[in-house]
């Protein structure tokens, strides 16, 4: 019996062909083992384009992996003739591995499996020449081409805070990505860095050529243009790659786009792999736009879906694809799984973002000893996602209060951030100006004019007195012992330390809350100032906060958001000395390792990542989806921000919850946060809304107290407000608000501030009731703010429209 009879399937080579091709093709194929219909399709459809558009948890690494094997299998190709281009070194590895345990031997010899980066090292080395480089050339990291941009901007007399050297570091990285030389920047463009953009990109670029370097923008661009201006060169790698296979093509960026399409138009061999639903790098470059005009770029191209999911639970997927199908861009694609139905996405609504992540902490410790009606699940098992790195700082207060271990992916623990060590060195010399370790961190940040010989000249100072850093410093400024430039600056820092250190040791215990508006800097500090106020007044005279406003690099405004969280976290403290203590204990008793964790990442960081059990706080308008990327980029930035909520929702393999808070301090003052927009686009019958504990009576869910078709509403997010019963003025004007949500409200529209100015109706020892707290006295009023000692709940602060009188209050459970 012919074995070409059995199973069509399993010969791919025509009954026609050549007894050897058929002998090679009925060989066993063990790496065909176990691929879904869909995942052999794509691995077998070895000849002319190909996209594999795979969705997030549908093994499409192993599709990939299969797919060399095979062609070295048939022997289509020598294994010098595959070119595999991943984005990391960690996905370049785990490719490597997993072909190496398939084939041995035979990955050894596949020079041409890597990054975008190192394999155009390669290829730059070959004809260095053509590019005026010598093959020796060095690549300059961050650091190095900064100093280099700096020299460029000094030679011209260009205030460089005005205009920064990371502000055109930025600018040449965007054209680079856009594969643009500096003859080829549009005249659009023109007026960038005060008109002087591109000038100084061609000064950059010869000096680079001078100095026998490039960066690694260069690295891709001169590839580029390599292979548009030789074309006996471009012929050769054509020749060479045989089969091209991508990974992640939907984060390509135009000159990556460039740099495939060329060395592909011989054989047209190429399959891509990616996901047009987890395209969420736009603000690095990334464009969406590579992976959905495949099919026009590559005529005749196969279009193979996998969409069988083998990571999370029905209900999971189908709260995601109803997210993502409200996105106009994207080819479509539709989720599904064998697995069993498992549990709803779980939606709940809090007062704040404090009570967000007290509730948090408490349902990762239930979780984890399995007394939710579920088995219990380890901590390094659970993570939690959020939109901004900011947002960690109150779940990571809250763990090291609860003594709950947890790990920070994709960077450090907040009290660990650059930023957040400089600012508290800043505090603790305004506390202790002898501290010496503090002064050396931050006397030459922001940049003073003092160099490393200014620095030694201090230390020389101060071991000849016998006294701390900050007085050497003093003594050598007054003595003329250093450079004129370095001196002044040098003496303005020493002043502020003197007026910072006064303003602590004369301050009266004003509370942390009664002054909200920042100081402005030319306003000189007084002795009575709050500690809180004092903060912002250190971080503003010093130059910090300035240095970070004129970085114009991605990270700097997630910095500054980290330090107006730093600032908001010392309310909750009497002094500065206070939570520097606290800090430090904090700290040191958490320096003790945990065999299990709780993982806080960023949802970019989470990418490529699962969890069986996933929380996702901060779901609201201005949040996420970012305010800033919806004013930048419009209806575009609102896609980029759904496909990462998709990304989010569909890391949880088993359990996924979304939270969103009705209030939150935003640069230190309470505003009222709409949901995010983003949950009204969850399939109602794939979601449980939640009861907050305390407001109902506890529980949760539909077996909650007082849930039931009684409330109505035919949205989740009215489910979700109702089922809070908030039942306060405050709370139903944010309701009335919702009903009439723009698409796109400014900030200023959508925020609710209190007004500090403004006079309450309550009196000194006025019973109140709080729908959280219960029933409590008023002992002190500032404005509309009540200082209210509740029966059970101790001392809070509550703003007045958010209590009633206790006489009105009668009969409401509590």
């Amino acid at each position: 019996m012919d074995p070409w009879d059995d199973d069509p399937l399993n010969n791919p080579v025509p009954p026609a062909a050549p007894l050897s091709q058929r002998a090679m093709a009925v060989r066993p194929a063990p790496y065909l083992d176990g691929l879904n219909p869909a995942q052999r399709a794509a691995v077998e459809a070895l000849d002319g384009p190909v996209l594999m558009l795979a969705g997030a948890g549908t093994g499409k690494t192993r599709a990939l992996t299969a797919r060399i094997v095979h062609l070295l299998a048939l022997h289509k190709a020598r294994p010098n003739e595959i070119l595999a281009v991943t984005f990391t070194n960690k996905a370049a590895r785990e490719m490597k591995d997993r072909v190496h345990r398939m084939l041995g031997e035979v990955a050894e010899g596949m020079p041409w499996m890597g990054t975008f980066h190192s394999l155009s090292v390669k290829i730059l080395r070959r004809h260095a020449e053509l590019v005026g480089l010598k093959p020796s050339f060095t690549i300059l990291d961050t650091d190095d081409q900064l100093r280099l941009l700096k020299q460029l901007i000094a030679a011209r007399n260009i205030d460089d805070k005005r205009w920064p050297a990371r502000m055109l570091a930025g600018l040449i990285d965007g054209w680079k990505n856009r594969a643009l030389t500096p003859e080829k920047v549009p005249s659009t463009d023109g007026a960038a860095y005060n008109n002087l953009g591109t000038e100084l990109y061609a000064e950059y670029q010869e000096r680079l050529r001078a100095l026998n370097a490039c960066d690694f923008g260069d690295l891709l661009l001169h590839c580029v243009e390599i292979f548009r201006r030789h074309e006996d060169v471009l012929a050769q790698y054509q020749r060479w790659f045989r089969y091209i296979l991508v990974d992640e093509y939907q984060d390509t960026n135009v000159a990556q786009y460039l740099w495939l399409r060329l060395l592909a138009q011989a054989h047209r061999n190429i399959c891509c792999v990616g996901d047009d639903d987890q395209s969420i790098y736009g603000w690095r470059g990334a464009e969406v736009g590579n992976i959905l005009r495949f099919e026009k770029d590559f005529p005749g191209a196969q279009v193979i879906r996998l969409e069988q999911n083998y990571r999370s639970t029905p209900h999971i997927l189908a709260a995601a694809s109803g997210v993502i199908s409200a996105n106009a861009g994207r080819l479509g694609k539709t989720l599904w799984t064998e697995a069993e139905e498992g549990e709803k996405v779980r939606l709940i609504g809090h007062w704040d973002g404090e009570e967000e992540a007290r509730w948090i902490g408490e349902e990762i410790e239930a979780i984890q000893r399995g007394t939710r009606g579920r088995d219990p699940v380890s901590l390094d098992r659970q993570a939690i996602l959020v939109r901004a790195s900011h947002q960690m700082r109150a779940f990571e207060d809250r763990f090291l209060t609860i003594g709950l271990p947890y790990r920070v992916i994709g960077g450090p623990r907040f009290y660990e951030r650059q930023e957040i060590r400089d600012a508290m060195a800043y505090f603790r010399l305004a506390v202790s100006p002898d501290d010496d370790l503090a002064f050396e961190r931050v006397v030459n940040v922001p940049k003073r004019g003092l160099g490393d010989k200014a620095v030694q000249s201090i230390q020389i100072e101060a071991r000849r007195l016998g006294m701390s850093l900050l007085e050497g410093a003093r003594s050598l400024v007054a003595q003329g012992g250093l450079p004129a430039r370095g001196a002044a600056q040098l003496r303005v820092f020493v002043e502020g330390v003197d007026r910072w250190h006064a303003a602590i040791a004369g301050a009266r215990a004003t509370p942390a809350d009664a002054v909200i508006e920042p100081l402005l800097p030319e306003t000189p500090p007084a002795t009575d100032l709050s500690h809180v106020r004092l903060a912002e007044v250190i971080l503003e005279e010093s130059g910090y906060v300035s240095m970070w406003q004129n970085d114009k690099t991605p990270e700097a405004e997630g910095r500054l958001e980290n330090l107006k969280e730093l600032v908001k976290a010392l309310e909750q403290f009497d002094s500065l000395q206070g939570f520097l203590e606290h800090v430090a204990l904090i700290m040191d008793n958490d320096a003790e390792d945990a065999a299990e964790k709780v993982s806080i990442m960023t949802l970019h960081a989470a990418k490529g990542l699962e969890f069986p059990v996933v929380f996702l706080p901060g779901w609201e308008d201005g949040l996420f989806p970012s305010q800033r990327s919806m004013d930048e980029s419009g209806l575009k930035g609102i896609e980029e921000e759904r496909r990462l909520a998709y990304v989010g929702i569909t890391r949880a393999e088993e359990l996924c919850t979304i939270s969103f808070a009705s209030n939150r301090r935003v640069y230190g003052q309470w505003q009222s946060q709409l949901p995010s927009r983003f949950i009204d686009e969850l399939p109602v019958d794939h979601v449980e809304v939640l009861t907050p504990p305390g407001l109902m009576g506890g529980g949760y869910g539909a077996a909650a107290p007082g849930f039931g078709g009684g409330f109505g509403g035919s949205t989740i997010e009215e489910r979700a407000t109702r089922v809070d019963v908030y039942n306060s003025p405050g709370w139903r004007r944010l309701q009335e608000r919702q009903a009439i949500r723009p698409v796109a409200q400014p900030r200023e529209a959508r925020n609710v501030t209190i007004d500090l100015t403004a006079e309450s109706a309550y009196s000194i020892g006025d019973r109140v009731f709080h729908t959280k707290f219960g029933y409590g006295r008023v002992i002190g009023i500032e404005g509309d703010k009540l200082d209210i000692r509740f029966d059970k709940a101790g001392e809070k602060k509550i703003v007045a429209r958010f209590v009633m009188p206790a006489d009105m209050a009668d009969g409401i459970p509590f």
